[in-house]
């Protein structure tokens, strides 16, 4: 196969399931989500590739031919899904969200460690905590540690011709800003491959996140007198997977957590968590609550 040695070179530094497995990869015909077929067939996992056709741009049919010409010539199945994306404000984050519901929750994705870096600056601008600035899942994101560039060399020698989506270039959307004009400003201010610096602390931080996650599991977010004593990073973290996995709601922001502490310290009765939900203390229990039906506590915080 013509690119092999770049291929075999490339694939040294992925992840990918063992050998045989069955994997769905998400491949819109771009260069990253092209070289994550070629990487997975390299790598022996019986790939079907998923084209997700939002019918945003003309001709975005041909698109969907480009991904089965690649999905025949690597010997890997290949389905395109049509979906419905409203025009209207928030184009990028509603079409986002459409795809993601259109593909399998375990679906292998074509992000690279530049891809990596610039969800780490985005999240850092909406103030993310630990786990924001860990980056994704390395579980979904087995060429997480390739660079754009080398995604681009490795299409170019196995002569596939990706799309080119005219969207990566707008500067409407802010992930394009970070991409062409703050990592640019930073490499110059830092006077070295940013990108680089920032996969690899994603990677440091997403280990010590897993570590407080173990920890905190031993806590129980309910019980309002241990959340109180317990070391607030712990108490902060259990409180957080408590709010997400009750309600299933969007992670909980840090004022939130906060409320919830103070409750369990006796300084309030009841906050409010989002969602119309409310966390409420009695005899020295956590429940959540919709706000709706809340029960009046009688005075005194019961506990």
């Amino acid at each position: 196969m013509p690119g092999a040695g770049l291929l075999d070179t490339l694939l040294a530094r992925c992840s990918f399931p063992e050998r045989g497995a069955a994997v769905a990869c998400g491949v819109s015909g771009g260069a990253d989500s092209l070289a994550l077929l070629a990487l997975a067939r390299a790598a022996g996992c019986d790939v079907t590739a998923l084209h997700v056709d939002h019918g945003l741009r003309p001709g975005s049919d041909r698109e969907a031919q480009v991904v089965a010409s690649a999905a025949e010539r690597f010997g890997a199945a290949w389905r395109s899904v049509r979906v419905l994306v409203e025009p209207g404000p928030n184009l990028e984050a509603r079409a986002r969200a459409v795809r993601r519901a259109a593909l399998p929750p375990d679906v292998l994705l074509g992000h690279t460690a530049d891809d990596q870096a610039e969800t780490v600056l985005l999240n850092l601008l909406r103030g993310a905590g630990l786990d924001g600035l860990s980056g994704f899942r390395p579980q979904q994101h087995p060429i997480r540690r390739l660079r754009r560039a080398e995604t681009h060399a490795l299409c170019a020698e196995l002569g596939l011709a990706p799309v080119h989506d005219p969207s990566n270039a707008d500067p409407r959307h802010r992930r394009n800003r970070v991409r062409h004009d703050l990592l640019p400003l930073l490499d110059a201010v830092a006077e070295r491959d940013v990108a680089a610096v920032l996969a690899r602390q994603a990677d440091v931080l997403r280990d010590d996140a897993e570590l407080l996650d173990l920890l905190a599991s031993a806590l129980d977010p309910t019980d309002a007198k241990a959340l109180a004593l317990a070391p607030e990073p712990l108490a902060r973290r259990a409180v957080r997977t408590w709010l997400r996995s009750g309600a299933e709601l969007h992670p909980p922001d840090a004022a939130a957590v906060a409320r919830v502490l103070r409750v369990a310290r006796g300084e309030a009765r009841a906050c409010d968590v989002g969602g119309g939900l409310e966390v409420r203390r009695q005899r020295g229990v956590l429940r959540l609550v919709s706000a709706s039906v809340a029960p009046r506590l009688p005075c005194g915080d019961g506990g």
